[in-house]
Formats: C-alpha cells, sequence, structure tokens
C-alpha cells in the first residue's frame, strides 16, 4: 500500500488559490481512475477534477468553502501499488490542461445583477436535504385559566392560550384573545416556526457577492426611469410572428435591442467600460451586448456579439442558444465575457421601474420592466382626444455618474422611446 498526496493543480495565470465548493467524495470511500472527485472555484474559472489514480481516501484538505492554495494538498489517496512521481505529474499536467480550458467564473460574476439569484447547486442539494428534527423544548407545564368557548375559539384561531396576556385575576376572556390577534396584527398565525438555517456562502454565490459589493463601493450609481407606449410595437411583433415560418419566436427582447442599437451611435459614453485605476474611458464601436439569464447557479449574462449588425431574427436566434448555453452550463468563456453594455428584463416580474446595478467595468445597464394596460388619452383623429386602452412599459437605466451626465442618459432614453412608440423606424435602414 502506498499513499498518493494529490495537490491542488496549478492552472497558470496568476492564480494563488481556490475554494472548494463542493466535496464528492468523503474519507474512507473507494474512487477509481478519472472519478468525479472536487469541485473547485478559482478567481478564473470553476473546475471539476478527477482523481488520478484509484484507491481509498484518507484525508480531505478542507470542508467546503475552504479555500486550497495552488501546490497544497488537496486529498490523500491510499493506492494497492506505489504512484511514480512521473505518473504523479503527468496526471496533474492533465487536470491542469483541462482546468485552462474551462469557463472564466470572475467575468460571469461581474455581469450578474442584483437579485436573489438561484443557490449553487451544492447549495440546492443541501437545501433539499431533511433538516435535522430541531430538540424538543422543555418548559414547565403552565395551567391557563379560559372557559372551554374560549379555549375552543383559541384552538380554531391556532392561538396558543400561554402566549396570551391575561386579565389581572389571571384568567383568558375573549377579549384578551382579541387584543392578541390586534397585536400580532391578523387573525390567527401564518403557520408554525421553521428551524433556523445557516447556509454558507460559497463559490458562485460568493463571486457575486464579492462583485456586486465592489460595483456598489465603486461607482456613483443614478437611475433614470422612462414610460413608454408600446401598444403599436406589440401589434408589429404580433403580425412579425404571425408570419415568422421556422423562424424564431419574437419577444420584446429583440426589438428593444435593435432600437438601442439604432441610438447608441449618438450617445457612445453609454456603450463604454471606465477602468478606473488606469482613469481611461474606453468607447466601443460595436456594441457587444450582455443579456440576463436565469440558471440553476444564478443569474449569467452571455454576451450577444456585435449586435448592432444584426437583425430581429438573428437577434432572436442569438439569444435562445446563448440562454440555453448559460442554462445548460454549457457557455464557453467566450460568451461569458467582454460585454461592453447590458440589457436585464425579468419578463412578467419586472415590476413597475427597477434600479439595476451595473456590471462593472461597464458604465450602464438596461432594464425594461413589465407592459401593464392601462388608459390613456390619445388623438382621436379629429383634433381632440379620446380615452383608449393602451400597453405601457417602464425602461430603466443606470448609470456611472463618473462618465455618463443625467441629460445624457435621459437622451438617450428618449431616443429609444421615439424608435418604439413610432415601431416602423425600427425597420429603416
Amino acid at each position: 500500500m502506498a499513499k498518493f498526496i494529490f495537490k491542488m493543480p496549478d492552472v497558470g495565470e496568476g492564480v494563488a488559490e481556490a475554494e472548494v465548493v463542493e466535496w464528492h467524495v468523503k474519507v474512507g470511500d473507494r474512487v477509481e481512475e478519472d472519478q468525479h472527485i472536487v469541485d473547485v472555484m478559482t478567481d478564473k474559472a470553476t473546475i471539476d477534477i478527477e482523481s488520478p489514480v484509484s484507491g481509498t481516501v484518507t484525508t480531505l484538505a478542507g470542508e467546503v468553502g475552504d479555500v486550497v492554495a495552488i501546490g497544497a494538498m488537496l486529498l490523500v489517496i491510499e493506492t494497492e501499488g506505489e504512484v511514480s512521481e512521473e505518473e504523479a505529474e503527468a496526471a496533474a499536467e492533465q487536470i491542469e490542461d483541462d482546468m485552462s480550458d474551462a469557463p472564466t467564473t470572475e467575468e460571469v460574476a461581474e455581469r450578474i445583477e442584483v437579485e436573489t439569484p438561484d443557490a449553487s447547486e451544492a447549495e440546492v442539494a443541501a437545501a433539499a436535504a431533511p433538516a435535522p428534527a430541531p430538540a424538543p423544548e422543555h418548559r414547565a407545564e403552565t395551567k391557563v385559566l379560559a372557559s372551554p368557548a374560549v379555549r375552543q375559539r383559541a384552538r380554531d384561531l391556532g392561538i396558543d392560550l400561554a402566549q396570551v396576556k391575561p386579565a389581572a385575576d389571571g384568567r383568558v376572556r375573549h377579549a384578551d384573545l382579541d387584543a392578541f390577534l390586534a397585536y400580532n396584527g391578523g387573525f390567527g398565525a401564518a403557520g408554525r416556526a421553521r428551524a433556523d438555517e445557516t447556509i454558507k456562502v460559497i463559490g458562485l454565490r460568493k463571486r457575486i457577492a464579492q462583485n456586486m459589493a465592489a460595483a456598489k463601493r465603486h461607482i456613483p450609481h443614478f437611475t433614470y426611469v422612462e414610460e413608454c407606449d408600446v401598444t403599436d410595437l406589440e401589434d408589429l411583433r404580433a403580425q412579425l410572428n404571425a408570419a415568422r415560418g421556422d423562424r424564431p419566436k419574437l419577444t420584446m427582447l429583440p426589438l428593444l435591442i435593435t432600437a438601442i442599437c439604432k441610438v447608441i451611435p449618438q450617445y457612445p459614453m453609454i456603450n463604454a467600460r471606465f477602468d478606473d485605476e488606469a482613469n481611461v474611458v474606453t468607447r466601443y464601436g460595436s456594441v457587444h451586448l450582455g443579456m440576463a439569464a436565469q440558471t440553476d447557479s444564478g443569474l449569467m449574462v452571455p454576451v450577444i456579439r456585435d449586435a448592432q449588425a444584426k437583425n430581429l431574427w438573428q437577434l432572436a436566434r442569438e439569444i435562445g442558444r446563448l440562454a440555453e448555453a448559460a442554462r445548460s452550463g454549457k457557455a464557453t468563456s467566450e460568451e461569458l465575457s467582454g460585454s461592453t453594455l447590458t440589457v436585464t428584463s425579468l419578463g412578467p416580474l419586472g415590476g413597475v421601474a427597477t434600479t439595476p446595478v451595473i456590471n462593472r467595468p461597464e458604465v450602464a445597464i438596461i432594464g425594461p420592466n413589465r407592459i401593464v394596460e392601462r388608459p390613456m388619452f390619445v388623438p382621436d383623429g379629429m383634433g381632440g382626444e379620446r380615452i383608449a386602452k393602451r400597453k405601457l412599459m417602464n425602461i430603466s437605466i443606470s448609470c456611472d455618474h463618473r462618465v455618463v451626465d443625467g441629460h445624457d442618459a435621459a437622451s438617450f432614453i428618449q431616443g429609444v422611446k421615439k424608435l418604439i412608440e413610432t415601431p416602423a423606424l425600427l425597420l429603416v435602414d
């Protein structure tokens, strides 16, 4: 028998350490060569690490959330035969090669919207596991004085009489129940208390927290919101979808992206990145547009390259492809990095207005909100006005005030508003 010490592989690019996201083995487990043993996350990538040898696990480097330095012991495997130094080095090199192809996580997390994204797979698994039963609470039995009618009413309302303050004589009456209900803001409890949970912030969720904190700490945000009438735009979308044939179905997003790309040349400071360390703003000629996509690990933002060069159907196809790649975990590093402007939408959950957080180092992020129907005054064709049902949508834009002035942000959104309220202009080159 021999002990094989498996060290944390070196992925290069200046990475000095990696965080343990999830162990797939425990001490005493039998593992086979190439078996998936642990997921780790560096500043550059999330990596699935496989065992280079077969044997029995005798030692693990740490728990989930612990950080292991590159070159330090990751785990120890007891093997049935000797493992030569050359074999160990070859196995480590193969793992490093595999890791170098993994999608970057830092760039993904920098393009994640502030909401409450779903947990990582490890956290989901932990949450799905049955929680340990709370220890039974021991307290002295207290005799509560109350009439049978009061007791029955308390049972019907789900009220513990021991929690109700009685009258001066120590007896609980209906008036005391009424006071208890009024104080607790309702007619009975909404549900039983659940056991408290402590969830370790690890992996992608940790990167999200770090990058969003950095964005709010370094960027002086301001948000501008404008209301747009999208009735005619929705009519146009319905007409285009009716004649789409085998092309992908159009949502609101391709139409909005087209409007953004048409207006951007007039306001190049919106489509930019700010390197605050070098004190340099780069204005981009092409629109590499990031779009938020919900995944089991949280919100990722795949990038539509050269969005300004694509027509509505090409945008719709690319949106669908990238969203599926992000949800399935197959999005590449290139597809998850390099955006110059981001659009984030919650669809029907979008609310009346949002104040999205900028994806640093970008300087702006645009958030279309929910479409609602409301009565509006519209021209009646005879010089007067009439009331009609219209579809309205607010558009939010958050900007970096170090780079974008309020007048420019408002003017940009007004330009977008003009296009989506006169949708025929979207189809004109």
